[in-house]
This record gives structure tokens, C-alpha cells and sequence, in this order.
């Protein structure tokens, strides 16, 4: 999580992205997710899993344009479920997530 947050913190100088890591889980057996923030009341997640094929992938919880409020519930919930889980907090006007792994489902933000 810490090679995403530096990849996230060096595209603060051209794009104004910010991340940090807003949980810590357990380093053996907590899930990961990915919140990004867009600053206007919106937000999307994405958390890792390996495919059946073997390789690592992250799946789109929520996409993009959720209402912020639904979003930090959702979290809420899981945190609850699983306290060992990983939350990594993008803060992006664009959405970008960062991630170099391929995503299953559709992450598109809309244009600001």
C-alpha cells in the first residue's frame, strides 16, 4: 500500500492527487480497499482479490459517483464486519485510482 500512496503522492506535483493510508489492518489477513475522493461530494471503492486464474485484481465496491455519505456508510459496515481490513484514501478531483492491476467492472468518472 505504502508503493500506491507514493505513486498517488508523485502525481501531486502535476495533478493535485493526495493519498494516505486512513486504516491500518492486520498484515497477514486484512482485506484491501481503495476509496477515491473527488472534493464534490462523491467517491468511489475498489478492494483486491485474486482472480481464478491466479493474478492479483482489484474490483470496482462503488463506483465513482456515489454520494460521499453512501460511501463512508459502506466503510462503516465493513470495518465492523472485519476490523483487520486496509483502507487506502485517494483524494483526486479527477477519480483516478492509481492502480496498476487490472480492474473487473467499470470505473469511470465523470469530468468536472
Amino acid at each position: 500500500m505504502q508503493a500506491l500512496v507514493r505513486r498517488v503522492q508523485g502525481a501531486f506535483v502535476d495533478g493535485g492527487a493526495a493519498a494516505y493510508i486512513a486504516k491500518r489492518g492486520d498484515t497477514d489477513a486484512g482485506g484491501i480497499f481503495v476509496r477515491v475522493n473527488r472534493l464534490d461530494g462523491t467517491a468511489g471503492v475498489l478492494t483486491i482479490f485474486t482472480h481464478m486464474d491466479g493474478d492479483r485484481r482489484w474490483r470496482v465496491v462503488v463506483p465513482p459517483n456515489t454520494p460521499e455519505r453512501e460511501v463512508d456508510a459502506l466503510m462503516a459496515r465493513e470495518v465492523n464486519r472485519d476490523p483487520d481490513i486496509w483502507l487506502v484514501d485517494i483524494e483526486d478531483v479527477r477519480g483516478r485510482h492509481f492502480l496498476e492491476e487490472k480492474i473487473d467492472g467499470v470505473w469511470a468518472p465523470q469530468q468536472a
